[in-house]
């Protein structure tokens, strides 16, 4: 909790509009959970307000996390600004977009019943690319740069951004194929909340997981620099061997889904 504590004060006090940003969509989570209990409509068999729900809630960590973050690297107040400025405002449209089809009841993803639907489906794809595009910059400066932190957590950052480029690879994965579902249309039995399939394989598994390991990863190494008080290179050597084995979690996940396998079922 102190951690979580320490991310909040570091960010709000770096860049307010970024956490102002956090806020509005913790503020939105809080209106899709109010729609559960006003509105029974349904989209491929859950609610329609679990979907921004959800967004709101992985959007939130997701800037918080990059605002955090973005005070390790070297980088001129000018340069941060500019960066938490893109990634903040640009995943803030994307939610607007989202809030916007679940209000009006129709899918956001995928959508390409009519040309508007497929304009706004466009335009969240350009707004994840220019995300992809400065998560690639921010791994690339996890190397080339010295960063404000111990080696063994900016060993972490760096597989958490290389993990995180990887699940975007495959949320592409699922805008190719239109659908996240292996085997059978969208919809469908599926875990509670998070509506995974439980009767056919789903790629949004492995993108999930794949998109939270820029936190999960550094976490692990900041966690580990304060129980085991070994050297650096060991540090090194057990953050790379966690971020090795998380990685290829992800591939089994994938592998998994795309031959058509649940998580449970």
């Amino acid at each position: 909790m102190k951690y979580i504590k320490e991310v909040f004060r570091t960010v709000k006090k770096k860049s307010p509009i970024l956490f102002t940003i956090v806020l509005i969509h913790l503020l939105g989570a809080l209106v899709c959970i109010g729609g559960l209990f006003v509105d029974d409509r349904t989209l491929f068999g859950i609610n329609v307000w679990i979907k921004p729900l959800k967004f709101c809630i992985s959007g939130a960590i997701y800037i918080m996390t990059v605002g955090f973050l973005m005070t390790k690297y070297p980088y001129s107040i000018k340069k941060k600004n500019i960066l938490n400025n893109i990634v903040s405002w640009t995943l803030m449209f994307e939610i607007g977009i989202i809030f916007y089809q679940a209000a009006r009841g129709v899918r956001s993803h995928y959508n390409q019943e009519s040309l508007f639907d497929g304009l706004l489906f466009a335009t969240m794809g350009i707004l994840i690319g220019i995300n992809v595009l400065i998560m690639i910059l921010l791994a690339f400066d996890s190397v080339r740069l010295k960063l404000k932190t111990t080696k063994s957590i900016q060993v972490a950052i760096f597989l958490g951004w290389i993990v995180i480029i990887v699940g975007s690879w495959i949320g592409g994965q699922m805008i190719s194929q239109m659908s996240h579902n292996v085997g059978i249309a969208d919809g469908g039995e599926g875990l509670p909340l998070v509506n995974w399939s439980t009767v056919a394989g789903d790629l949004r598994i492995a993108h999930f997981f794949g998109l939270h390991g820029i936190q999960i990863i550094p976490l692990f190494a900041l966690v580990l620099s304060k129980k085991w008080k070994t050297s650096t290179k060991n540090q090194v050597i057990a953050v790379v061997i966690f971020g090795l084995l998380y990685a290829a979690g992800i591939a089994y996940l994938f592998y998994q889904a795309k031959l058509g396998m649940p998580l449970i079922g």
